[in-house]
């Protein structure tokens, strides 16, 4: 059986990606790991921010739900855990290459 893509252009997308109108065409050479990792790293900090605010209101007494402080919780935690193990491994990589011989 042949599935056949929305567009050929983005064969390696999700149909959910596809199907979002409006985005420019990214080509992988036009991404850079760079800003990649970037976005990340803004994006971890967004969750840690919002975790600490749904806190800070729940201590307050303010509406908040038990359950939306504690999902947010374990979002921040999990994205940092990643992000100190995708920095392990750069280090790793760094220190290997370091001692590789020419």
């Amino acid at each position: 059986m042949k599935v056949n893509e929305l567009q050929a252009g983005k064969l390696f997308l999700p149909l959910v990606q596809q199907q979002q109108k409006g985005l420019p065409d990214n080509n992988p050479k036009d991404i850079k790991f760079s800003d990649t990792l970037k976005e990340f790293i803004m994006d971890v900090d967004q969750l840690q921010k919002d975790s600490g605010m749904l806190k800070e209101m729940f201590i307050k007494g303010e509406p908040v739900d038990i359950h939306d402080v504690m999902i947010a919780a374990g979002k921040a935690k999990t994205s940092f855990q990643l992000l100190m193990e995708l920095r392990n491994k750069g280090l790793d990589l760094y220190r290997e290459v370091l001692r590789m011989q020419l």
